[in-house]
């Protein structure tokens, strides 16, 4: 997840940005800290995975639910987590979020056992979802002024951008010095600081939003029984795809016949809508898929402390930023389709280049080797994002944001389940599975993007 991509994707009020009684800082510091923190904890427990195995006697699908449980519960709570936070307000809906996601974090941290960790991975999930679409609401609030709110919605995109980027080192600094625990109890000072923070804030104003609860229901269902299946296996998973396939049928009907959907089907009938949310999907599946598996190969395979794995990461994850940037000047000059295929492009060729990668091959060009995808992931999703947000109604914008976000989010975690399943029977094998499988849905959503426009709406 980059912090452009979430920038662009979160659910967001419709409505005009009620005017600030207080200065605005303390909210901008308060919804930074809080899309840092959510940020950091789809990353930061990758590295630690061994250790927990190791500690809670975890086989390979019980680390995959590690990572999935957060995931999961995240991605299909985004899809109405912003009309939660219109009926509440921002700044309730913020608060309760940010005290169950410090509560779930100490109970991550304390975990006696897998299933408890479990538990608490799926609070901090549904937690997440709360916070993030008011934190960026907390933002639009505070800032009346259309060119200061966008710089502060920048500057909170930052905040992303950096526990990305940081999110494997730390989580291998802590569980090398510490334990595996310490990724789950840093967030307690910090949760506390964004708390503090959010008292100086003014209170957010409620305001009537629908919320689809069967249609939020059967998605979860659908989600959370394909991820089972695809984990578990044997007849239990069997039972699990069936569970899948009725609910999404279900989902389907529901969402047919509501007024006022989680999800307008109608929205797939736009060629960039449904562009977008195929190539966000396969960015998904190449970048968080990768992450898992190459966390497993470094400490497993090569021995690597997760200190050690997570400094692989840096140069992968230390660029995102900047290439965000890049992309967006490009899209400017050149149009939108040119930079979303060529990073879909670059990607490819990494993810080929890292086919190359096994035990013999030197520490620093495995750091390397993973830098293309990177590189191509930032340098595509931002102006994707921007095509797909210019191709919907300006009255569907959060709707369709909040719909990629959800989608990638889930395509990232059947990414995990899948390759995990893999690993369980040989990490190196599915190392080169994963990449192979991750190139070739990159290089058809490549193609994909021919069709998007070259250049978005309204700009020469």
């Amino acid at each position: 997840m980059t912090s452009t991509e979430l920038a662009r994707a979160s659910v967001v009020p419709a409505a005009p940005p009620a005017a600030p009684s207080r200065s605005p800082g303390p909210a901008l510091a308060a919804a930074m800290l809080g899309f840092a923190l959510i940020t950091l904890d789809t990353s930061v427990v990758n590295v630690a995975l061994p250790a927990i195995g190791a500690d809670l006697g975890a086989g390979m699908s019980g680390l995959q639910w590690v990572v999935d449980a957060y995931t999961l519960v995240f991605a299909a709570l985004l899809l109405s987590s912003g009309a939660l936070a219109d009926r509440v307000g921002a700044s309730r809906a913020y608060g309760w979020g940010a005290v169950v996601f410090v509560l779930a974090s100490a109970a991550c941290g304390l975990a006696p056992g897998l299933p408890a960790l479990l538990a608490a991975r799926t609070v901090q999930g549904a937690a997440a979802a709360v916070m993030l679409p008011a934190s960026l609401a907390l933002v639009r609030e505070a800032y009346g002024d259309p060119g200061r709110r966008a710089r502060a919605v920048s500057l909170w995109a930052a905040g992303g951008t950096l526990a990305v980027a940081l999110g494997p080192v730390a989580g291998g600094a802590l569980t090398t010095a510490w334990s595996w625990r310490g990724v789950f109890f840093v967030n307690l000072p910090l949760g506390l600081v964004a708390l503090a923070l959010l008292g100086r804030v003014a209170r957010s104003a409620r305001r009537p939003a629908p919320l689809d609860l069967p249609g939020q229901l059967t998605a979860m269902t659908a989600l959370g029984a394909l991820t089972f299946a695809a984990i578990e296996g044997g007849t239990e998973g069997w039972w699990a795809l069936g569970l899948a396939v009725v609910s999404f049928a279900a989902f389907l009907v529901v969402e047919a016949r509501r007024r006022h959907p989680v999800v307008p089907l109608g929205l797939f009938r736009n060629p960039t809508v449904a562009v977008a949310v195929a190539a966000g999907s396969a960015n998904s599946v190449a970048f968080y898929g990768m992450l898992f598996v190459f966390s497993l190969f470094f400490q497993q395979v090569l021995g690597l402390s997760a200190l050690g794995a997570g400094l692989m990461f840096l140069p992968m994850t230390g660029l995102l930023a900047g290439v965000n940037i890049l992309s967006a000047r490009a899209a400017a000059r050149y149009g939108a389709r040119l930079p979303i295929v060529v990073g879909q492009a670059v990607a490819v060729a990494g993810l080929l280049g890292l086919l190359t990668v096994d035990a013999d091959t030197s520490r620093p060009l495995q750091a390397l080797l993973l830098v293309p995808l990177a590189l191509g992931a930032g340098f595509s999703l931002p102006p994707l994002i921007a095509s797909m947000m210019e191709a919907v109604p300006a009255e569907r914008a959060g709707t369709a944001a909040g719909l990629l976000n959800a989608v990638r989010q889930t395509a990232g975690a059947l990414a995990i389940a899948v390759f995990g399943s893999l690993a369980a029977a040989s990490v190196e094998a599915a190392l080169r599975t994963g990449l192979l499988v991750s190139a070739a849905l990159l290089a058809l959503t490549t193609l994909l993007s021919l069709r998007l426009p070259g250049r978005l709406p309204g700009r020469a």
